[in-house]
């Protein structure tokens, strides 16, 4: 390591281009490939339908506020528009906690495409496992209604193994594992770095042919693209052709990522 420094030192980068080289090694990219929300400036500012119950708006206010120190996007918290089925609406994400059952997921992000620009997104909590004494705790409400509003915002995972990378977008059950890092904000100046000529933050930007016929049950997810090694993580597209699609972010319950393992287990 202090050979590479010197090394650096001699060929005149200056302490700032040595951290950021090296974070850019600890971290790799996390975007959710090139999807992003059209617009034609920075910042922009994302509306987030509160469609919550009273215990969970803390949790959407300290996440709008943290996503909103990013130099590229602030999000604002307004009135949900999802009714009881918490659809999703053109322009804005909706954000919904309810019982949806012991169906595996303990919380799931839905973005829209059309082509490559997002149209409309969810971010989604099940209580039915947060009412559990295992979930049912400040941090893990606020990691997981972090990084789900993360998604919509055209991000992925940090890493997927458990180890804390000091950012909601991981899956570490560690108390630092609860807001946005600073890897994160770069992570969004990086996706919106450039503008684009139209806007898709407008529900008048409706996408046409998307039917609106995916919801929480999986069965309406598509095919499967991705689980993590440890079964806590999920990606799903639904293609509707043209450029449409559907994509869900899945955070399984650790129940539902032991049962997989166990049954995997079984099939060898």
């Amino acid at each position: 390591m202090m050979q590479h420094m010197n090394t650096l030192s001699r060929i005149g980068l200056s302490a700032a281009a040595i951290i950021l080289l090296f974070a850019s090694v600890a971290f790799a990219s996390h975007t959710w490939s090139t999807y992003h929300w059209a617009r034609t400036s920075n910042p922009f500012t994302l509306k987030l339908g509160d469609n919550l119950s009273t215990n969970w708006k803390s949790y959407l206010a300290t996440t709008s506020s943290a996503w909103s120190q990013s130099t590229v996007l602030d999000t604002t918290i307004v009135p949900g528009l999802g009714g009881s089925n918490c659809r999703a609406q053109t322009g804005r994400v909706e954000v919904c906690n309810r019982k949806y059952g012991f169906n595996g997921w303990i919380g799931l992000a839905q973005i829209w495409i059309s082509g490559s620009h997002i149209t409309k997104g969810l971010a989604k909590m099940n209580d039915t496992y947060f009412n559990l004494s295992q979930y049912n705790n400040p941090n893990e409400k606020l990691h997981v209604m972090c990084q789900e509003v993360g998604h919509t915002l055209g991000l992925g995972h940090t890493s997927e193994d458990g180890s804390s990378q000091g950012t909601c977008m991981d899956y570490s059950n560690s108390p630092s594992s609860t807001l946005p890092n600073a890897h994160d904000y770069a992570q969004l100046e990086g996706i919106y770095a450039h503008l684009d000529s139209s806007t898709t933050l407008s529900q008048m930007s409706a996408s046409k042919g998307q039917a609106d016929i995916v919801s929480d049950d999986p069965r309406t997810w598509g095919r499967e693209t991705h689980r993590s090694a440890d079964g806590r993580a999920s990606l799903y597209e639904r293609d509707f052709g043209n450029g449409e699609k559907v994509f869900t972010h899945v955070f399984w319950a650790e129940e539902e990522a032991r049962s997989l393992s166990s049954r995997l287990r079984e099939s060898r």
